[in-house]
């Protein structure tokens, strides 16, 4: 069977098992939980398609693969896969909507959508199987991009754990943190380097195929509906926080959004 075919079978069924899930615990939070291990089942089809006798699908797949380890262990230490660990937005929009209007945006958003956009960010690498070529310096500049912006998420990730276990004792000992955001460390130069980092990752993952055929063709749209997700989430996310701490708007007109870069000072 086509390595693309098989995959589409497989998000199709993650797809109904998933939105299942969510109508039976009320917990919306299901695809969360596949986010960081799907793509490397999906990555390792197209590199097996190849008899894994294609060193750049290799190296795409074990790449994927970090990716793949780093978030699970982040996203588990966070409590994400027990109960209760149910993305903090949801409960926020489906108060803001009639229950027929959030059924619809369960199955064509959270099901269905972002479904699909783990599958396509991977597509790069189905590109790389149907024009296989020698791995090159090209693709070693990728390997190492794709490793320093997977080591840029981690840093990120580490100081905003760092600082949630900071305010927990702190709030335990009833003592006040001021802001109650982090903007120190990478977030003095970036609101979310995490979201930089993993939206960048998955930019150069796309950039194999391009060095493989050395044109742009359409599993380039993984990266790009990826962004698109990230923007609207990030601006949703940002909202909630601007209300919870109104300091925050202060650390938005002097912090980049996204790309790292010189804060402004009022």
């Amino acid at each position: 069977m086509d390595a693309l075919l098989l995959n589409i079978y497989v998000c199709a069924a993650l797809c109904a098992v998933v939105w299942l899930a969510s109508v039976l615990t009320g917990d919306h939070s299901m695809v969360d939980r596949i986010w960081s291990i799907i793509p490397i089942v999906y990555a390792w089809v197209f590199a097996a398609s190849a008899g894994f006798n294609d060193l750049r699908l290799d190296v795409m797949a074990a790449l994927v693969s970090l990716w793949g380890a780093r978030l699970t262990f982040n996203f588990a230490r966070k409590g994400g896969y027990v109960k209760g660990g149910e993305d903090y937005r949801w409960p926020v929009l489906r108060a803001k909507m009639k229950p027929w209007q959030f059924a619809i945006f369960n199955i064509v958003f959270i099901v269905g959508l972002q479904n699909f956009i783990l599958l396509m960010i991977t597509t790069p690498a189905y590109t790389v199987l149907k024009n296989p070529a020698a791995f090159n310096l090209g693709d070693a500049a990728l390997t190492f991009a794709f490793l320093f912006f997977l080591a840029l998420e981690t840093v990120a990730d580490q100081q905003q754990w760092n600082f949630h276990q900071y305010k927990k004792a702190e709030h335990a000992a009833d003592r006040a943190v001021t802001p109650g955001f982090l903007k120190d460390g990478l977030f003095a130069i970036s609101r979310h380097p995490n979201f930089f980092s993993e939206q960048a990752q998955w930019w150069v993952f796309a950039g194999f195929a391009i060095a493989a055929t050395g044109r742009v063709d359409w599993s380039l749209a993984g990266a790009v509906m990826l962004t698109a997700l990230f923007i609207g989430s990030t601006r949703f996310t940002e909202e909630l926080t601007a209300a919870k701490y109104p300091e925050y708007r202060v650390y938005q007109r002097n912090v980049s959004a996204l790309i790292p870069w010189w804060p402004r000072h009022d």
